[in-house]
This record gives C-alpha cells, structure tokens and sequence, in this order.
C-alpha cells in the first residue's frame, strides 16, 4: 500500500482539527481556482492581480494571522499551513499573500497609528486594496543600512526621493510601505498609488516568479502629509521586524513547492515505463524518492516547531533563520531531484517541477540569502558578528 510522504512521518496527528480544516479549505481553493491557470501565468509572466487579491480575501488568507480590523486572527501555524498550500500552487502566490499580510499590513497593523490601521486594513484584509513594502534598493539588499532613500521634513510635510527595486506587488499597489533615511534615523512612510512624483514601473523578463508582479518603485520629490509616517517604527528594526514575520511564511511555504513536486515524481515514476517495468521499480529511483522523503519531512517537522513556538512568542530572527535556510535549500534541492526523474518532461511546463525550481531559486535570494541566514545562525553561535 503506498504512503504519502507526509503519512510516513504522522504529520496530520501534529495539527489540531481547525488546522487542518484550515489547510484543506486553502488546499481544494488552490486546486480548483489556482492550479488551472498557474502555467499559463507562469509562462505570459502575468497575473490578474486584483482579481487574485479579492478571492484570497474571500478566503481569509490576507492578514489572517493578524488580530482585528478585519483580519481572521489565526494561530502561526494556521497561517503556515496556508502558505504551505498556495506555494504547492505556486510561489508567486504565496509571495503576494506574504507581502500583502506579513510585510504591508503587518507594518501597519504593528507600527501604524488608529486612523492608519481603521483606514487600510480592512480593505487589504478583503483583497479590496492591494499593498506593498519597499525596502530593497538596487545597491541595498542584505545590507538594508546601506538605503539611499531620504525623507526631509518640508514644514510638516515629508519629501521623498529615492528607487526600490525588486518590489512584489509594486506596479498593482494601492498602498506602498517605504522606508527612507531621515535625521532620525530609518522610518516608514504610507505611500498611496497616484501620489505626485511615485511611479512603479513593472520589471519584465524574469525567469522565476513569472506568476507575481515585481517592481521598482522610484519615488521623485513626493510629498507626504505628517500623517504618512508609521509612528511606532524607528530605526531597522521595524522594517527588520516586518521580515521575521515574512520569512516564517516562507519556511512552510517552500515545503509546500517541494511536496508539489515530489508527489508529481511519485506519481510519474509510478506510470512511467522504462525497459518494461515502471520507473518507480528500480532502486535507483527509490534511493532518490526516500532521500526527498526524508528531507522533505524532516523540513515539515522543524516547520511546525517554529509555527508553536511563534504561537508560544519564543521565535527569535535566529530561529527563523533556521527554518528559511534549511526549508528553501532543501526544497530546491528537491525539485532539482524530482526534475531529473520526470527528464525531459521535468522541463516542460505541463508538470510543474521546473516552475518549482526556478521559483525556489529566488525563493533562495529573497528575504535574506542563505549566505546572511548562515551569518546569523554563525553570531548566535558564536556571538561574533561577520557580517562586516
């Protein structure tokens, strides 16, 4: 009798019945609104955004970790479980659920003022409004210190100028979340589609995420009343902060790309014929699947740590990072695995492991590089920073 990955290690007795009440009805969404549509997405490089944005607000994914104003004020691992289940989907999908949720709205909902939160949440929360977070620079990625981005006061108005780069969601937002350089150090400002001076030219042939929307926003003299800036956020910390909450999704969604994909090996192998016998029959092949097995659910286990302890308020950046940098690399492994068992089909957008692999190579990159995640894990080991 066979056995799903997951049933080997008994992860369905981990979740309680509103978990995986919850991870079903994200699941049966994605298969049937989703799944369809994904490769040709992938392959024009475009997505009905808004449309996309207000089915998953229909859904109560956006923000559903957040309390109030709309939002669905799930645990941790309810809001994993979901991105692990859109990410089998696509990780496009789940990148414009974590930028709209973790990284837009938490902003808000973290460091905004009453009138900001009243103002923008419930309409992210519903997919009526789509946001963004605009912190990545052409020459500040890992070292966001490095911003070039200034905010001047010009009486009690702020003027901006500055360009971010590799912004998802950016040319589609309604609302942008930007952070600039100003004589108090780093602070967020609210920057609304349409304002003077703030344009998002959309960036085209990518080969990865082509599902998702990725921007520059360049910002030239825009002017801002006093009441854009997000008052409880001060220095790198408060963008810093917006990121655990983005990574966390990212370590349950890399999972869900690599059990994608490994359910598409094991069901290929299994009707592939190979010299008069399936695929599936020959060591070779069952050495791959049981190593992939392995990770795939060792990856899941230290998943659903992180989501308790995130729900218990004991996750530090140190524990996220171990979580982003084993669950992406492993994943991408996997997919590189489960390309090589499908061959030549593994290349073709009729399966979706080669989407998979491209997507999880940004996955890798975005949101701290394994080469920073490494460095942070090193100065909690050491208590040596090496990043300078």
């Amino acid at each position: 009798m066979k056995s799903h990955p997951f049933e080997l290690f008994a992860i369905d007795g981990l979740l309680s019945d509103e978990e995986r009440e919850i991870q079903r009805t994200v699941r049966t969404m994605g298969d049937r609104e989703l799944r369809p549509h994904v490769a040709d997405w992938f392959e024009d490089g475009e997505i009905p955004a808004h449309d996309l944005a207000r089915r998953l607000g229909d859904l109560g994914v956006l923000g559903m970790h957040l309390q109030g104003y709309g939002c669905a004020g799930t645990s941790a691992v309810s809001y994993g479980l979901a991105c692990l289940e859109l990410e089998a989907v696509d990780s496009g999908l789940r990148s414009l659920v974590s930028v709209q949720g973790s990284l837009a709205m938490y902003a808000i909902w973290k460091y905004g003022s009453e009138d900001q939160k009243n103002e923008w949440l419930p309409g992210m929360a519903a997919g009526e409004k789509i946001g963004c977070f605009g912190l990545t620079e052409p020459d500040a990625g890992s070292d966001p210190g490095a911003m070039r981005t200034t905010a001047k006061r010009d009486g009690t108005d702020w003027i901006l100028n500055g360009t971010k780069m590799w912004i998802t969601n950016g040319s589609v937002a309604d609302i942008a979340v930007v952070w600039a350089r100003t004589d108090e150090g780093v602070r967020g400002f609210l920057v609304p589609g349409g304002t003077p001076g703030f344009t998002a030219p959309e960036i085209k042939k990518k080969l990865s995420l082509r599902a998702s929307v990725t921007s520059e926003l360049v910002l030239e003299d825009v002017r801002l009343p006093a009441s854009a800036l997000l008052p409880e956020a001060r220095g790198l910390s408060g963008p810093l902060g917006c990121l655990n909450e983005a990574r966390f999704g990212i370590v349950f969604g890399a999972i869900g790309a690599a059990r994608d994909c490994l359910e598409t090996a094991l069901s290929y192998a299994a009707d592939r014929q190979v010299f008069a016998r399936s695929l599936a029959s020959y060591q070779l092949t069952q050495q791959k699947l049981a190593d992939m097995t392995l990770e795939l659910g060792k990856g899941m286990l230290l998943a659903l740590h992180l989501g308790r302890l995130k729900d218990a308020g004991d996750l530090p950046p140190e524990r996220v990072s171990l979580g982003k940098l084993n669950n992406v690399r492993e994943a991408l492994d996997i997919a590189r695995q489960c390309r090589t068992i499908l061959g030549a089909n593994g290349i073709t957008l009729e399966y979706p492991v080669i989407r998979h692999a491209n997507n999880l190579e940004s996955v890798l990159t975005y949101e701290g590089t394994s080469e920073v995640h490494s460095l942070v894990i090193g100065r909690a080991l050491t208590d040596e920073p090496a990043f300078r």
